[in-house]
């Protein structure tokens, strides 16, 4: 009855990187999900560092119901100085819980799952708000780390096919790396630029970076569509002069996220137009005379989907490690 398994790194990496078109539809599915109220996604908890006030380690509960049943912790650092060593910016773990017990039933390493869960949920919205394709339209995406290469991978697996991406990085040799990732998974012409005014002229602007307060003040074009990933990029004026889609509105609005100085600066939220759940239902249609951007804070519950649909491959294919005897005591008396 009780058992607990640990999935390794590899094992996680090696069943998203094969199944990303499920991750794409269990993310979007999730999504509905949360819209329906079928989930509890708590506030995120952040561990700060008076001594690393750059650094953070975030605690994401959550819990899906549906035909998941579910529940879970991400408990995810990061720490961006490790870049300066060779060392990937986070890292992470997630546990699972029996929903009938709540007892827990594994543990994942999980950055892997994180990074794909963002950058599914950047791909869903892509294809969402350029609902007629990337045909004839760059991509230029700003910050070249391991987010932005696994957002430029999920695009490509939702079918966005732009002619050329174009990438922009404060440190050249990660802006180089990426754009030749790009060029040898995709085929696609990438190029870098040291100019962030180029990048920011494209069509779609991918933010994957780990800016701390905002750095782009120039207003977005009508037609441009943004994913604001890392979420401190924009400018509030920024914000205000475009249609606003989130992945879930009260999660974006804390933090000192670029929307919530928007919701600071006006004191109120008329610049919301509402969630992408919304669009993918239907409900919200993508703006013809003004940019969209998307803001996601990053849901656990997309971890917690993503999260049990790796555990289930491990478990098929061999690759779950179970620990026999994990709890001390599975008897009352």
């Amino acid at each position: 009855m009780f058992t607990f398994d640990v999935v390794p790194g590899d094992s996680v990496r090696r069943t998203l990187q094969s199944r990303r078109g499920d991750v794409l539809d269990i993310v979007a599915r999730t999504y509905r999900s949360h819209e329906a109220g079928e989930t509890v996604n708590p506030d995120s908890y952040f561990l700060r560092f008076p001594e690393k006030p750059d650094s953070r380690i975030i605690a994401l509960p959550a819990f899906i119901g549906a035909d998941v049943q579910l529940a879970g912790l991400k408990w995810i650092s990061s720490f961006p100085r490790n870049t300066e060593n060779g060392v990937p910016r986070a890292s992470a773990v997630l546990v699972l819980n029996d929903y009938a017990t709540g007892y827990p039933i594994a543990v994942l390493e999980a950055a892997t799952i994180s990074a794909a869960r963002t950058a599914a949920s950047a791909a869903v919205a892509a294809t969402a708000l350029r609902p007629d394709g990337y045909e004839g339209t760059r991509v230029a995406v700003v910050g070249g780390g391991v987010i932005a290469r696994n957002i430029c991978d999920y695009l490509h697996a939702a079918g966005c096919a732009p002619d050329a991406y174009l990438v922009h990085d404060l440190h050249e040799p990660s802006a180089q790396a990426l754009a030749a990732h790009v060029r040898d998974t995709q085929r696609r012409p990438a190029s870098v630029t040291g100019d962030l005014g180029t990048a920011l002229e494209a069509e779609t602007v991918v933010f994957a970076t780990t800016a701390l307060e905002p750095y782009v003040h120039r207003q977005f074009e009508a037609g441009q569509v943004v994913l604001n990933i890392s979420l401190r990029d924009l400018a509030p004026e920024v914000i205000l002069g475009a249609q606003n889609v989130f992945d879930d509105v009260e999660h974006c609005m804390k933090a000192n996220t670029s929307p919530h100085l928007a919701e600071q600066l006006t004191g109120n939220r008329d610049f919301v137009s509402g969630t992408l759940a919304g669009v993918l239902n239907g409900e919200v249609k993508p703006a013809a005379d003004r940019p969209v951007i998307f803001s996601p804070f990053g849901l656990g519950v997309l971890d917690l989907a993503v999260g049990a649909f790796a555990l289930q491959q491990a478990r098929a294919d061999g690759t779950a490690v179970s620990v026999p005897d994990f709890f001390g005591e599975t008897r009352r008396w």
